[in-house]
């Protein structure tokens, strides 16, 4: 395992912020880190980074403790943007990168790369305060890659962006995650996660309250979603066995339901009352999931 987190509390005062943590992530995957504002996410992510001190618990990285000495090998991206606005672009990943025990040369080749991978070469001259905020974050992105780190942690990286640019920047993601970096990534959004994540966990208060591989968490959840659209009023299969929620569209309507046996009694339902223009089967989302294990509490 690349980064394991053991009984990892934090404090502030009374309040407790991180609350017995396990975590083990694995090497050169990426793993998803969801809850809602105020889980514990980002403390989290301080604590990996050695910004703050747990208050209990121990953080490691291949085994050995995260200091000084490992910053070199980790990249940030922070929920809050850390770029100096007076500054011109190339004066400033230079500069970063020099932090992180980068050449000028090199970090030029690689500021080069990226602008042109992502189609904004000009940007290089301009202070970042004339850049959009969609081009601000994809210099704050350069800055947490350019030194090709080994852990990359990526807290809300495609809030605010608009959905070209959160493509360019999942693109880029991928490429560095096939290319062997560990990364760990929190989102509330949780599409992103589940299209880009093999395993994850769930944080409410500071607690995990859902950990481990997507693929069985699904599996364990049991439930499945049954969307059916029909040319007459499905409403009637709100009262069907196996149904545990259901809500009508505009199309037809659509079910959780409790499992396969249940979907099998409810087509045949339908298709004896007239013509069934879609009848699909589908994995619970991890929006359900989370909703589910998170109730009330998640805003």
């Amino acid at each position: 395992m690349a980064l394991e987190l053991e009984h990892v509390t934090k404090r502030f005062g009374k309040f407790t912020a991180v609350d017995d943590l396990s975590l083990a992530i694995p090497e050169s995957e990426m793993f998803g880190f969801l809850g809602a504002n105020g889980a514990g996410k980002t403390t989290t992510f301080r604590m990996i980074l050695g910004l703050l001190d747990p208050s209990g618990g121990k953080i490691a990285w291949n085994g050995k403790p995260i200091d000084y000495s490992t910053s070199p090998l980790i990249g940030y991206l922070p929920e809050e943007r850390g770029l100096y606005p007076k500054l011109k672009v190339k004066d400033q990943v230079v500069y970063l990168a020099k932090l992180r025990g980068m050449a000028k040369q090199d970090s030029l080749k690689e500021l080069t790369y990226w602008l042109e991978r992502f189609k904004v070469p000009e940007n290089a001259n301009k202070k970042v305060e004339e850049l959009s905020k969609g081009n601000q974050q994809k210099i704050q992105f350069i800055t947490a890659v350019i030194h090709k780190p080994k852990l990359l942690i990526l807290d809300e990286p495609f809030s605010g962006l608009d959905p070209v640019n959160v493509e360019q920047l999942k693109d880029a993601v991928l490429d560095l995650k096939n290319n062997g970096t560990t990364i760990v990534f929190s989102s509330h959004r949780m599409e992103h996660v589940e299209e880009l994540c093999e395993h994850l966990c769930i944080m409410q208060k500071g607690r995990p309250i859902v950990h481990g591989s997507l693929k069985e968490i699904k599996r364990s959840f049991g439930r499945k979603n049954l969307v059916i659209h029909g040319d007459y009023d499905l409403g009637f299969l709100a009262e069907s066995r196996g149904v545990m929620k259901s809500r009508q569209t505009a199309e037809g309507i659509q079910l959780q339901i409790s499992g396969e046996e249940a979907a099998e009694a409810i087509f045949r339902e339908v298709a004896e009352k007239g013509f069934v223009r879609k009848f699909v089967l589908e994995e619970p989302s991890l929006n359900d999931i989370f909703i589910e294990k998170a109730g009330a509490s998640y805003e």
